[in-house]
């Protein structure tokens, strides 16, 4: 089995459809990734994955949202098209088996979703993903409970 892991920001809003008595969410997922050529000027490089999340937890679909950033990971699949020039055109699907909500561009004070196969859809609170420091630990260090 081949697994691929994509995150990265929604180029549009997701769309639903109903196929064969299926539900499927459609969307894409695009990274930019900056590097130097050889002659050392700075150039991005984009890559976009085409999403399709085969799922009746369609309660996601309202946070897939153009600009959100994502987490999702399935099994890759290359598709073959043909272009309008005659040529053959070639794009990376994602079948996805797992989606997570990492926030969007702009969102105040760090707010971030989950989604996903066992996850619930609702934000969650800045506040109580704050990382204990180790002067806030009060119990003693060898009373492990494993």
């Amino acid at each position: 089995m081949i697994k691929l892991q994509v995150i990265g920001n929604l180029g549009k809003d997701c769309v639903t459809n109903t196929v064969n008595g299926k539900n499927v969410i459609n969307f894409n997922v695009a990274h930019t990734e900056k590097f130097k050529d050889a002659q050392g000027n700075q150039k991005d490089k984009t890559i976009w994955v085409e999403c399709a999340y085969w799922t009746d937890r369609t309660g996601i679909a309202p946070y897939l949202k153009k600009g959100t950033q994502v987490y999702a990971e399935g099994t890759p699949e290359v598709r073959t098209y043909p272009k309008n020039d005659g040529t053959t055109g070639i794009s990376l699907t994602l079948r996805v088996q797992n989606v997570q909500l990492l926030g969007s561009r702009g969102a105040e004070g760090g707010s971030t979703y989950a989604g996903g196969e066992s996850q619930g859809y609702a934000p969650q609170s800045s506040q109580s993903s704050r990382v204990t420091s180790p002067n806030d630990i009060t119990e003693p260090i060898d009373d492990l409970p494993f």
